[in-house]
């Protein structure tokens, strides 16, 4: 089956895609909804789809990981471009690795999924960093088209000649800079060219993309974990009154504070092992959810 029909297939079925006609969090949410499959349930999907051709199943393996794809799009946020885009290059990404995925192999599919993720969303990057987007607003339109003609001599505009544009354009001087600025550069190319053989170059900018130094199931799975229980002490801490509340907030989670039981009992005018007791039984019962 061919990459086009199986994404069709999925679409048909209704996998969710960030859209800018819709809610990014909103998708966000749903996806991170979405339970995780089982290594045994996963086995048996990709046994079904490879085997079968079985669309369904490919559909519940790509859904299971959509949560994977915004965790990397996230790690890609500082470029510059919207992240919603960049979730739906990796979901391509996840339908390819899907469809070439051996469950034979003895990996976890987000282990061999990640690489095909990843380049996805490297070659929108590599395709849009040379987009200069130097005019979003009318001002700064303005001042794109008729700033160079504006200018008397090559080079940086000096205070007067600043002065002269920011009021014939009926501009700010501040803007006038910033444009100034922005038309003075020049686009750097994101890989050094083959024939670059000089040793003190600067590193082209894809030297900066992150780089992998763990697992990604167990990076996902650490995150997810920390996520959740973040969550989980939320969820403990609403559910204590507020002194109990209080102590614990100050006793453990402030990692200025470096106050005593006995403080907090002269502040709360009761005895310090009535402090320790609170403390002991508000732990106790937020223990109860971390271990359910």
């Amino acid at each position: 089956m061919s990459q086009a029909a199986m994404s069709q297939a999925l679409v048909a079925n209704n996998l969710p895609i960030p859209s800018a006609l819709g809610s990014l969090d909103a998708y966000i949410g749903t996806v991170h909804r979405i339970p995780v499959l089982s290594v045994e349930d996963e086995q048996a999907l990709a046994q079904k789809f490879r085997d079968e051709d079985d669309l369904d199943a490919a559909k519940q393996l790509v859904l299971s990981h959509l949560r994977f794809v915004v965790h990397v799009a996230r790690g890609y946020s500082g470029y510059g471009l919207q992240i919603g885009d960049l979730i739906q290059e990796g979901n391509i990404g996840l339908m390819k690795a899907v469809k070439r995925f051996d469950p034979n192999v003895g990996v976890r599919l987000v282990s061999f999924a990640v690489h095909w993720i990843r380049a996805e969303m490297h070659e929108f990057i590599l395709k849009n960093w040379r987009i200069v987007k130097v005019a979003t607003t009318k001002a700064q339109r303005k001042l794109f088209f008729n700033l160079r003609k504006s200018k008397t001599r090559l080079g940086w505009l000096n205070a007067e000649e600043v002065r002269a544009v920011a009021k014939d354009l009926n501009v700010s001087e501040r803007e006038v800079l910033e444009m100034e600025s922005r038309l003075s550069g020049r686009d750097i190319g994101f890989d050094l060219s083959g024939d670059d053989d000089d040793d003190h170059a600067p590193p082209a900018p894809a030297a900066y993309l992150m780089a992998l130094e763990e697992d990604p199931s167990q990076a996902y799975e650490r995150a997810d974990s920390e996520d959740n229980q973040l969550e989980l002490l939320r969820e403990g801490m609403s559910q204590l009154d507020a002194r109990s509340r209080d102590i614990i907030k100050r006793r453990w989670l402030d990692p200025d504070s470096k106050i005593t039981l006995q403080e907090l009992a002269d502040e709360y005018g009761v005895s310090a092992e009535r402090i320790r007791q609170v403390e002991a039984n508000a732990l106790k019962k937020m223990r109860g959810l971390f271990t359910a």
